[in-house]
């Protein structure tokens, strides 16, 4: 099995509107995504997965929707756990994916795996 990995970066903004704390109150983020696929086996260019495909599907699917934006007007409760699961949903139709990783901060991060079982 082969995990193939790109990273992105985008920046937007969100509020928690069922938290009670700072956060529920609008600010930003400069996120770090990591998504990445599996696939079996190698092609025959000796390639899992291509690096470009990768990054167009993903930015079209996730990053031009949500870079610069209120991203709860795309998702109504934009936590990273459900900001992760949307990039998920959006992404599982045209890619094998197999983990997002989603920073809200340099030390803060969600996994998601799409409710596969361990």
């Amino acid at each position: 099995m082969f995990l193939v990995t790109k990273e992105f970066e985008f920046a937007a903004a969100h509020f928690l509107p069922k938290y009670f704390g700072k956060c529920e109150n609008l600010h930003g983020h400069n996120y770090k995504l990591h998504v990445t696929v599996a696939v079996p086996k190698l092609d025959e260019e000796g390639m899992a997965f291509d690096f470009g495909t990768l990054k167009r599907i993903v930015q079209r699917e996730v990053i031009d929707v949500l870079d610069h934006t209120l991203i709860n007007d795309t998702i109504p409760v934009a936590s990273a756990e459900c900001i992760a699961e949307w990039m998920w949903k959006k992404l599982e139709k045209s890619i094998p994916i197999f983990e997002i990783k989603l920073w809200e901060t340099s030390t803060s991060w969600v996994t998601y795996r799409g409710g596969k079982k361990f």
